[in-house]
């Protein structure tokens, strides 16, 4: 089997004796999410990311420059929600007592909350009053990423941070063997990238074509299910829950 798709498959299926266990497909789980919400996002709260604050802090600049359909109030909201919200995702990391399957498991039971709860005010939203919804969406939004990103960065299994796509781009073509590189977990940045794109364009067509809260409830269901699976870690004594 070629090294990158061997790669690729011992991402989505680890063996047992693999050093982060059941986590990699967890994270690919959550950058699948990722793509979701910042479709919704973007799409329908204007042009505003929940997930990459790169982007964020690009639109402030345009913003401020005068640029149409930019708001600089909805980038700096997003921005302080990400940023609290990584800063309860950094307290739960704290508390789990270096257990890597208590950490996620709190993480994502927060998250899986706030991304709900977005849903729900995303569906009973008064299309009259569609603008009232859009900061509290932002808000609960960027909330839930602020946490998973903390829970990511905590977790550090290599190229999945489930919200940066950059360095992970980069590491595929930097250390592929055309660049004179070791060529190794090509793979794994692959799929990490497709999985990504995988949620950004469900969450597009479901915003075009279907109904547009339908991607947070995609959303909801997959995190509600890496939650579950979350919690049968938790008491799990394997080398991997170990920080």
């Amino acid at each position: 089997m070629p090294v990158v798709l061997r790669d690729a498959w011992t991402t989505v299926v680890p063996g047992p004796e693999d050093r982060h266990g059941p986590l990699p497909p967890l994270m690919l789980t959550l950058t699948v999410v990722t793509g979701l919400v910042d479709a919704f996002s973007y799409l329908t709260l204007g042009h505003v990311f929940v997930a990459n604050m790169t982007g964020n802090v690009v639109f402030s600049g345009f913003a401020l420059a005068g640029a149409p359909g930019f708001s600089l109030t909805a980038s700096l909201a997003a921005l302080a929600a990400f940023a609290t919200g990584a800063l309860l995702g950094g307290r739960a990391a704290h508390r789990a007592q270096a257990h890597r399957g208590r950490l996620l498991h709190r993480a994502l039971l927060l998250e899986t909350v706030l991304v709900a709860a977005a849903y729900v005010t995303a569906l009973t939203a008064d299309p009259s009053h569609a603008a009232a919804a859009r900061f509290p969406l932002i808000v609960l939004l960027g909330l839930a990423m602020g946490v998973q990103n903390a829970a990511a960065r905590a977790l550090a299994v290599p190229d999945l941070t489930t919200t940066v796509l950059t360095l992970t781009i980069t590491g595929i073509a930097s250390d592929s063997r055309i660049a004179g590189g070791p060529g190794s977990r090509a793979g794994r940045r692959v799929v990490s990238a497709a999985a990504m794109f995988l949620g950004a364009l469900v969450g597009a067509l479901a915003v075009l074509h279907g109904q547009q809260s339908l991607p947070l409830l995609l959303a909801a269901l997959l995190l509600a299910a890496a939650t579950a699976t979350a919690f049968t870690l938790t008491r799990s004594d394997r080398p991997w829950t170990r920080s």
